[in-house]
């Protein structure tokens, strides 16, 4: 159940297999080592319901294991219009994802849009790129270290009151 103050992050992409659900562990971890859980709450979605209910690639697990984040409680899901009202902030993964979301949004949408590699990350390596059809971990072990990054500096600001 929500509580008054809890915020909720919602991390998206295109098929909530990878990068998505990478993200929202990771910043289920960050903010669980800032011993915020009962302040935010953190889900993700996919923007193509090709994945619906779905686990998490297996690549993604065995990173994430490998971090000592425990991560079984996800099943892919499509972004619903009301998503864009329950969050406070819809977090895409590259500018692609980005311009899907702006145009999926309602006009009733209070959510903030943002790129999760905006918060932290060089500009150069802003873009969490998809690695869905690389071979072995190496791509998503990137992906890990860049969420890690973007989740803890999100955070940060967000708490200082930078964005809210």
């Amino acid at each position: 159940m929500r509580g008054r103050c809890q915020k909720r992050l919602l991390m998206v992409c295109v098929g909530n297999l990878c990068r998505s659900p990478m993200a929202e562990a990771v910043m289920r971890e960050v903010i669980s080592r800032a011993g915020l859980e009962k302040d935010w709450h953190v889900d993700s979605a996919s923007i193509e319901g090709w994945h619906t209910g779905s686990q998490p690639d297996s690549r993604v697990l065995n990173i994430l294991s490998n971090h000592n984040i425990e991560y079984k409680y996800h099943q892919a899901r499509q972004l619903t219009e009301d998503d864009f009202v329950k969050f406070d902030y819809i977090f895409g993964m590259d500018p692609n994802n980005m311009e899907s979301l702006k145009r999926m949004a309602p006009q009733y949408a209070t959510a903030k849009l943002l790129l999760l590699g905006d918060f932290g990350l060089h500009p150069d390596n802003r873009v969490i790129e998809d690695p869905y059809y690389e071979l072995g971990e190496a791509a998503f072990e990137k992906i890990f270290a860049q969420c890690n990054v973007a989740c803890e500096c999100f955070l940060k600001q967000a708490r200082a009151n930078e964005i809210m």
